[in-house]
């Protein structure tokens, strides 16, 4: 496939998974009628995320992997390629997940492996990135905090992934915070990251994000699409609303490794 037509959400998503079953089919709705192939959804769509990061949030419905919420979404789906994330139940355990759809079922799928300030204690920590390939190309995902550190990405990059799509739920400053979400300082960390690891990596970025509050957080907005030199495609700023850009993947991809390609020059014997 050349030119794919891709969208990153920004939007509030609770408790009531109803209702945001609801809100994913209005936004699916609306990709489609943009013509969007790939929509990437938020961390924790399905439920919503923690209240607070202080270790004692009540979190959201633990779901079952292969049980009707993910087959809901992905007859949902139908012919996107839609990521979204949601506390998975593993037995006894329960996890911030990923997972990749279409209404063919599951593609791929992704815990949550760095966990800020206190949310281990609500989750168990993944263990790998693996990328996974998809009618709109090789894709590999992240969770929010996943991707502030550069092994993340690269890890999927070094796997193939063309599209790293990573689902957030990034709130604001929990010190000091600005009265202008715009210029909250963990704002422009949240949107640094997006930039640098697509740039380093000279991969397509799509980064999803909650909007609006939840409990003690106040989440920046902010979903983007971001080319494989680093610059910002579509941006929904700090408000709700859809990210959308067309790229042509391999094209992009071929033209920003060209000249100076990261991967290939890398020196992985320098770096022990």
């Amino acid at each position: 496939m050349s030119t794919v037509r891709m969208a990153a959400v920004a939007a509030p998503f609770d408790r009531d998974v109803e209702g945001d079953f609801a809100r994913i089919e209005k936004l699916v709705a609306e990709a489609r009628t943009e013509g969007v192939a790939l929509l990437a959804l938020p961390e924790a769509a399905l439920g919503g995320y923690l209240a607070n990061l202080d270790g004692d949030a009540e979190g959201p419905p633990a779901l079952d992997p292969a049980g009707p919420e993910i087959r809901r979404l992905a007859a949902i789906a139908g012919d996107l390629v839609l990521t979204a994330g949601y506390c998975e139940l593993d037995g006894d355990r329960r996890y911030n997940s990923a997972v990749c759809v279409t209404g063919d079922g599951v593609l791929g799928h992704h815990r949550k492996v760095h966990q800020p300030l206190s949310e281990d204690a609500s989750y168990g920590a993944g263990e790998s990135f693996t990328a996974f390939d998809t009618p709109v190309g090789r894709l590999g995902m992240l969770i929010c905090y996943d991707k502030a550190f550069p092994e993340s990405a690269r890890t999927l990059a070094l796997d193939g992934a063309q599209v790293i799509v990573c689902m957030s739920a990034w709130p604001g400053s929990r010190t000091n915070p600005s009265a202008d979400l715009a210029e909250d300082r963990w704002k422009r960390r949240f949107d640094l990251f997006d930039r640098a690891r697509a740039l380093e990596n000279q991969v397509v970025w799509l980064s999803a994000n909650q909007s609006g509050g939840f409990g003690d957080l106040r989440f920046v907005a902010s979903a983007k699409i971001v080319d494989p030199g680093g610059e910002v495609l579509a941006d929904t700023g700090v408000g709700e609303g859809l990210a959308i850009a067309s790229v042509d993947v391999e094209h992009a991809l071929a033209t920003a490794r060209r000249s100076m390609a990261h991967l290939a020059d890398r020196r992985p014997a320098a770096y022990a």
